[in-house]
């Protein structure tokens, strides 16, 4: 769950009218995607080679894009780095307005869209807190107990069904989770539990963009998160706002959001012409992309047990994307059978 974004297939056992079968990619944490996705026809498509190329890429600069917000939490306020990238994300949406007008701002679910908005506010600003004190790829492996929380929640409030195998990967990846904080031993920053608290909010929001999924277009889901969050950021931003005192610091800035902005369209594009059941698996790039970073830019590599942990989480949510496929295909087939 990198700054806006964490990335893990959950999808949503229901039938849409025909090429509208909804899902939902889980996502960066500090802020990224952010809308419900459309699941591709099952067929193989052509574009799923350059969807995987443009995913890994957008995952890659994500990960590049929270390096960069780490580095300058030792001078400036986390609310200030999350507010400087959302604009990566509000340019271009407010492009967006301007080319296709207003109409993108219809929405049949106000209260739903901006509540998505504020939630992503969030998990964006606990997200970079937090990496202000622990190692960006611990960081991003805690951050994977997202796609476990949308499980529960969907079973909670959308009455969804859930196995008692998805239930037992639920719980084993919980422990992988505990054995990357080992909770009371003093091996991890205390600020480890505002990425569990990061992740949470990104689990609610998941499950509103469920509930708007039958709703709103991916523009105007996009359009209201991006408008939102930079709005109530805007708010307590002059308490926080310090001038940046070197070039550098600017340069960062500007970078951060051309990064993150960069990253979204890479996510997004890639949805968009490959099949999400192929693209959901490979968010976990991002711990490979973390552990770089972090060992390039840090100097910090994870010991042992956070590989072990690391592993299970990994594991068991490859599992329950696996799962929520073959649900996927069963109501597919059900639907089909009873047309």
């Amino acid at each position: 769950m990198p700054s806006q974004t964490l990335g893990a297939g959950i999808f949503r056992n229901e039938v849409q009218p025909p090429g509208r079968t909804v899902c939902q990619a889980y996502w960066l944490m500090a802020v990224p995607p952010s809308a419900p996705i459309v699941a591709q026809n099952p067929d193989l498509r052509p574009g799923n080679g350059l969807g995987i190329a443009m995913m890994l890429l957008g995952f890659f600069l994500f990960s590049a894009a929270d390096t960069i917000a780490k580095l300058m939490t030792e001078s400036l306020h986390p609310v200030q780095i999350v507010w400087t990238r959302q604009l990566g994300l509000l340019v271009p949406v407010l492009g967006l307005l301007l080319i296709r007008g207003r109409g993108i701002l219809r929405t049949k679910a106000p209260v739903l869209q901006v509540s998505r908005g504020v939630v992503a506010v969030g998990s964006a600003v606990c997200f970079v807190m937090a990496i202000r004190h622990v190692p960006l790829a611990d960081a991003v492996a805690v951050s994977f107990v997202a796609p476990f929380i949308v499980t529960i929640l969907g079973a909670l409030m959308l009455r969804e069904t859930v196995g008692i195998r998805r239930w037992a990967a639920v719980s084993i990846g919980f422990v992988g989770t505990m054995i990357v904080i080992r909770p009371g031993l003093g091996v991890m920053h205390p600020a480890v539990f505002l990425v569990i608290f990061a992740a949470s909010m990104f689990a609610v929001r998941q499950i509103l963009s469920r509930m708007l999924a039958g709703a709103d277009g991916l523009a105007t889901t996009v359009a209201y998160t991006s408008i939102t969050s930079s709005l109530i950021l805007t708010l307590p931003l002059p308490f926080f706002w310090q001038w940046p005192d070197s070039p550098r610091i600017w340069m960062m800035l500007v970078a951060m959001a051309a990064i993150a902005g960069c990253a979204e369209f890479c996510i997004i594009k890639a949805l968009d012409i490959a099949q999400a059941v192929v693209l959901a698996p490979l968010m976990y790039s991002l711990i490979l992309w973390g552990t770089f970073y972090g060992f390039v830019v840090f100097g910090d590599l994870p010991d042992g047990f956070t590989w072990l942990g690391t592993a299970i989480i990994i594991a068991t949510g490859v599992y329950t994307i696996n799962r929520e496929r073959l649900a996927l295909k069963a109501a597919r087939r059900n639907a089909t059978t009873s047309a």
